[in-house]
């Protein structure tokens, strides 16, 4: 691997999941146990892959370290997120396993109901693989670690002094965080949903705002100094030790909502970078998740931080708690 020079730097590392989604949708109400009407989209994924392709797009200097086949399916993913400014010299290529794939199935509405992620691939991002690209690592303001690396390399990778931001992609890859926190290394924050953080704490969370903020409590108590709780249509829950607000969901019109997360994380990030509070960045995320879910696309092409800005004057307000 080349060495970068201090002004190339990536700003975040994202480590973790690259891979082909397959996105299929019905036309009509979804029938269980028969074939149903729909229409189907092959598009470039996973959440470290989206996160980076999003915060390139937003202006950020940005790497990914993940792994890919040696495949024309990792060609493509490759290629591609060069294209939109991605740094992807660390990731990890090998013949031993096929590049990931994700197929999700969307209603009529463009909401989920049901994805199978064929990660086994992520195998192959272990600890060594990390220790050998120990420098560009220190070198980031931020890594972004997603629910697919293996345990051991996901507590590897907090055991080092980074700011890390972990977040848990699903309900069964949020409790890979649990033997990190165990041995106390914890990230700096965690962007799970609800029920993800019903998983990070092992017991279930009503959507209410004082539970998650007990929950929230528990996290800050294991050395997480963040934590970002996405509630879908009701906004989300932004929790720090001594303070928490709840932000509302800009409305938008609905056209597919993947990536939708991934869009929130970057922008939160990318604003950060740019100087702003937690709770301002949060609400510029928002903005970013209405524009994606309002494309149709899991990574907007034309997103850029004054168009997030300008989606935000329609309307996100803050509730100080």
């Amino acid at each position: 691997m080349v060495p970068h020079s201090l002004s190339q730097m990536a700003q975040v590392i994202a480590v973790g999941g690259a891979n082909m989604d397959l996105k299929v949708q019905t036309l009509a109400p979804a029938v269980p146990g028969t074939s149903n009407p729909g229409r189907a989209a092959q598009t470039p994924g996973g959440v470290a892959r989206n996160v980076a392709e999003n915060l390139a797009r937003l202006g950020v200097r940005v790497a990914l370290l993940s792994a890919v086949g040696t495949d024309a399916l990792g060609d493509g993913l490759l290629r591609q997120a060069a294209e939109a400014g991605v740094d992807v010299s660390p990731t990890l290529r090998t013949a031993k396993a096929v590049t990931g794939t994700y197929t999700a199935v969307l209603d009529r509405g463009g909401e989920l109901l049901i994805a199978v992620a064929a990660m086994e691939i992520m195998d192959a991002l272990t600890p060594a693989v990390l220790m050998e690209r120990e420098e560009m690592l220190r070198g980031a303001a931020y890594i972004v670690a997603d629910g697919n690396l293996p345990p051991e390399t996901l507590e590897h990778l907090l055991s080092r002094e980074s700011r890390v931001i972990f977040e848990p992609v699903s309900v069964p890859k949020a409790v890979r965080l649990l033997p990190a926190l165990e041995a106390g290394h914890a990230p700096w924050a965690v962007t799970p949903n609800l029920a993800e953080l019903s998983a990070l704490v092992e017991t279930e969370v009503p959507d209410k705002a004082a539970a998650i903020r007990e929950a929230a409590l528990q996290l800050h108590g294991r050395g997480v100094e963040v934590v970002w709780v996405r509630r879908g249509m009701r906004g989300s829950l932004l929790s720090v030790a001594d303070q928490f607000w709840e932000l509302p969901a800009l409305a938008a019109d609905v056209k597919d909502v993947t990536g939708a997360g991934d869009a929130m994380l970057a922008a939160f990030l990318a604003a950060l970078l740019a100087g702003e509070t937690l709770p301002d960045a949060a609400r510029e995320a928002h903005a970013a998740a209405a524009l994606t879910v309002e494309s149709g696309q899991t990574v907007v092409p034309d997103l850029t931080r004054a168009a997030v800005r300008v989606r935000l004057d329609r309307g996100c307000q803050l509730i100080t708690v």
